[in-house]
């Protein structure tokens, strides 16, 4: 991927080093654990207890920042506001940019306080992405998910929850979950995460367009990043089965297809998960 020497955004605050509680005794191993456990509907907290991880209140990070992945975010968050902003000015609407919030081991948000094993997440409470980014180890080395554009596709896919957020559809989604069984709500859940693939995809396909960004395995890495993270995947890697009814960002198969789709047409129209016949 070609990002280095462009634009970045000013979205960007780099909290690595100054977490309210990091996280010790557990390591990438127990991140991922808890990662795959967040994903079937598991308490992270709980997670991290039984496997003997704790939080320590306050102190120093061992952790060796790299300013490299600074920039890289920054470039990344920056090709994804140039996107949106231009794709909500054809509809008549204005994009307002996301914050991106870089931490190491646990930070607060308008959601609640929150750790690296929920791996990197979206509060529409404070529109602001949350990443740790030991979490492209994790996709790396656990997931099997190398390159940079399998890194660019999480930010993107974040991105794609707060276009949700600006549009509604979040909030329609969440709006059923006190009223709908546990396992209708899944399903919904699985449509938005579907959908939040899909914008990743639109977004690379303009990006690629407007910008040149992408080298030749660049979307073979984004298509290998959304696999490695679909609910069938971590099931099976977690517990040697699969649930379909705890699913709530929808199977491997699912998530690469929708990435594609997005990918192949740009179009947020094209991108209803939710009237979708066949995910």
């Amino acid at each position: 991927m070609r990002w280095k020497g462009r634009e970045q955004s000013d979205q960007v605050e780099d909290r690595r080093g100054r977490s309210a509680a990091p996280l010790v005794g557990g390591g990438i191993g127990t991140i991922i654990v808890a990662l795959i456990a967040v994903a079937l509907g598991a308490d992270p907290a709980q997670v991290l207890s039984q496997l003997g991880a704790t939080t320590a209140p306050g102190g120093a990070q061992t952790q060796n920042l790299d300013p490299e992945a600074l920039e890289f975010v920054s470039v990344v968050l920056k090709d994804t506001e140039d996107v949106w902003t231009a794709e909500f000015k054809k509809r008549g609407l204005t994009y307002e940019k996301p914050k991106l919030v870089l931490f190491t081991g646990q930070v607060n948000s308008a959601c609640g306080t929150a750790s690296s094993a929920v791996g990197p997440f979206y509060c529409p409470g404070d529109k602001t992405i949350y990443l740790d980014t030991e979490f492209y180890s994790v996709l790396k080395d656990r997931l099997g998910a190398p390159g940079e554009f399998a890194r660019a596709y999480v930010i993107a896919h974040e991105v794609g929850h707060h276009v949700q957020n600006l549009l509604g559809t979040m909030d329609q989604v969440n709006a059923q979950r006190k009223r709908i069984p546990e396992v209708e709500f899944n399903k919904l859940s699985v449509r938005l995460e579907l959908q939040a693939d899909y914008y990743a995809g639109a977004w690379a396909h303009h990006a690629e367009r407007t910008k040149d960004i992408l080298d030749p395995k660049d979307l073979e890495d984004a298509i290998r990043a959304a696999e490695a993270i679909g609910d069938d995947t971590l099931q099976k890697q977690s517990q040697g089965h699969i649930v379909p009814d705890a699913f709530t960002h929808g199977t491997s198969d699912q998530r690469m297809r929708w990435f594609n789709k997005g990918w192949e047409s740009g179009r947020l129209e094209d991108g209803d998960t939710f009237r979708a016949s066949r995910l």
